[in-house]
C-alpha cells in the first residue's frame, strides 16, 4: 500500500493557536512555516509544531477535509491533537482512517468567516 500523496495537517503555533493546511511534502511545508515563508497566519506565530496529520488521495479531498477540520470547534481540533499524541492517531506516521473522528453534521453545514 502506498502512502497518500496529499496530507492534511494541523500545527500548533508558538502562541498556542492551531493552523490547518494541506501539503504534498509535509516536511518542506513545516520548514516553510518555521522559516517565515509559510501561510501568512503562521508567519508571526512560529515556530510551529505538527500535532496531527492524515492522508488524502487527491487535492480536492484534502481540501474538503481541511475545510471540515477548520469548521470544527477549537475543542474538537484539540481533541484531534490529543488523539494523535496519545498514539491513537497519525501525528507522525502513516494515515490511520480509524483514528479520524467524523465531522458532526452541524459542523459540516456551518458557515465560517475566519479560518484557523
Amino acid at each position: 500500500m502506498t502512502e497518500a500523496p496529499w496530507r492534511v495537517y494541523v500545527v500548533r503555533c508558538a502562541d498556542g493557536s492551531l493552523y490547518t493546511g494541506v501539503a504534498r511534502d509535509l516536511a518542506a511545508r513545516i520548514a516553510a512555516h518555521n522559516a517565515g515563508r509559510g501561510a501568512r497566519y503562521t508567519r508571526g506565530r512560529g515556530p510551529v509544531t505538527l500535532v496531527y496529520q492524515e492522508g488524502a488521495d487527491d487535492r480536492a479531498s484534502a481540501q474538503r477535509r481541511e475545510a471540515a477540520i477548520k469548521r470544527l470547534p477549537a475543542t474538537a481540533k484539540a481533541g484531534l491533537a490529543a488523539l494523535a499524541g496519545a498514539g491513537g492517531g497519525p501525528a507522525a506516521g502513516p494515515p490511520n482512517a480509524d483514528a479520524t473522528p467524523p465531522v458532526p453534521a452541524h459542523a459540516a453545514s456551518a458557515r465560517t468567516l475566519a479560518t484557523s
